[in-house]
């Protein structure tokens, strides 16, 4: 195996981490990280999809003991089924529209310069939403994911739809799409994490199993690598994560997001930097 493209595997793989559970868009990241390292192309498109997997068992080994607890109460824990419940019901709305128009959206949005007017526009919803609710702080009716209804799980699972366009970002759009349903901030959050292990596990599948014809057993070691790197810092942003989220909002996230936006948009307009798509 290349030692360069292992090298540019597992800085994918970092990347990856570092942005699946931030309000900013890994999908976006990937495409821009891709794009400057030349590491593009059908076969990296799945590895980007792919190596979700190894981030989302980062989210299933902090939350291992809620996990057990789910799965241990799931015959005779009410709240454990309405968990487990809710999570399905999250999970359709963009697992249909997914397997629908994920072909279409690959051929028209990936790619930096539709990226970044996304990461701009989520940017200015973040805002927005963080202002509605601090400007009415009664609207957070719902401070666990215990608490949630069925129909509270549907509306969050419309929201991640959204997140079918490149740049969006699954978890910035279930977070606000949540935090609009009056989840408050930390509920949000975590249920974000926790409706990512259907919908990355999902896509990851999904997408290597329909793609199967692309790849051979040497791809074995590039997709590890890359799914190490996003295991690793997955792990240490979810933790930071929650520690942050207890004293700030997502307001700052939204600050990146359309600054990074307009130096993409910028940049590839004058030609600064060279944007492969």
């Amino acid at each position: 195996m290349d030692t360069i493209y292992a090298l540019k595997a597992f800085i994918m793989g970092l990347v990856e981490g570092f942005t699946e559970f931030l309000p900013i868009s890994s999908t976006g990241h990937l495409i821009l990280a891709g794009s400057l390292l030349n590491f593009t192309g059908e076969k990296v498109k799945v590895f980007e999809i792919a190596i979700q997997s190894g981030a989302m068992l980062s989210v299933c080994w902090v939350y291992r003991e809620r996990l057990m607890h789910v799965l241990r109460g799931f015959s005779t824990d009410p709240k454990a089924r309405r968990f487990v419940v809710n999570l399905v019901i999250a999970f359709v709305p963009a697992a249909l529209l997914g397997v629908f128009f994920s072909s279409m959206i690959k051929a028209v949005l990936f790619s930096p310069v539709p990226v970044a007017t996304a990461f701009i526009a989520g940017g200015l919803v973040i805002m927005w939403v963080e202002r509605r609710n601090r400007n009415n702080p009664g609207l957070a009716r719902i401070d666990s994911v215990d608490d949630m209804t069925a129909m509270d799980a549907l509306k969050v699972g419309f929201a991640q739809a959204f997140a079918l366009i490149p740049g969006t970002s699954r978890s910035g759009a279930t977070i606000m799409g949540a935090m609009l349903f009056g989840m408050s901030r930390k509920a949000a959050t975590e249920f974000s994490f926790f409706l990512a292990m259907p919908t990355l596990f999902g896509a990851s599948a999904y997408s290597v199993w329909k793609e199967w014809h692309l790849f051979s057993a040497s791809d074995i070691p590039v997709f590890t690598i890359g799914s190490v790197g996003a295991f690793i810092s997955a792990f240490l942003c979810v933790r930071w994560l929650l520690r942050y989220i207890s004293t700030h909002d997502f307001t700052a996230f939204a600050w990146y997001r359309i600054v990074f936006g307009i130096f993409v948009i910028t940049s590839a307009h004058f030609g600064w930097v060279a944007w492969v798509d």
